[in-house]
């Protein structure tokens, strides 16, 4: 199994899903940790590859006038689950509620925490005392 947790610099975790510029990776086999990558986002608000800034976005086919909603909005959050197509659970900050229904549809177990420090997240995940606070972390 793999775990991605979305954070600015590998130690803490990223309070908004978009604007982080990494993933850490871990691998886990027989509830215990064998493997840790930080991966760079090839998506996101800070990507190297974004061609034009967020507030210029539009939600083509958006007709609920939300944001991260509509048909770009389900594109980019696919392949932003592509870059982790890998793993098998996404850990976050905060998302927003478009972003957070993208990717569990994808199949990924979506977890919003409170928690600051990685490590303690992946031990309360492995522990299996990890709460998902999704309801109270998306906008």
């Amino acid at each position: 199994m793999k775990i991605a947790i979305v954070t600015l610099d590998g130690e803490t975790i990223s309070q908004h899903f978009g604007r982080s510029p990494y993933y850490k990776i871990y691998t886990i086999e027989n509830n215990k940790i064998v493997n840790t990558e930080l991966r760079e986002r090839g998506t996101g608000h800070f990507a190297a590859n974004r061609q034009h800034a967020h507030a210029a976005e539009t939600d083509a086919g958006n007709s609920s006038g939300r944001h991260g909603y509509g048909r770009d909005a389900d594109r980019k959050h696919a392949s932003m689950a592509d870059e982790i197509g890998d793993c098998q659970v996404l850990v976050a900050g905060g998302m927003g509620q478009g972003a957070y229904e993208s990717f569990r549809r994808t199949g990924l177990e979506v977890i919003l925490t409170d928690q600051i420090m990685i490590d303690d997240i992946v031990r309360d995940f492995l522990d299996g005392i990890l709460k998902n606070l999704a309801y109270e972390r998306t906008d």
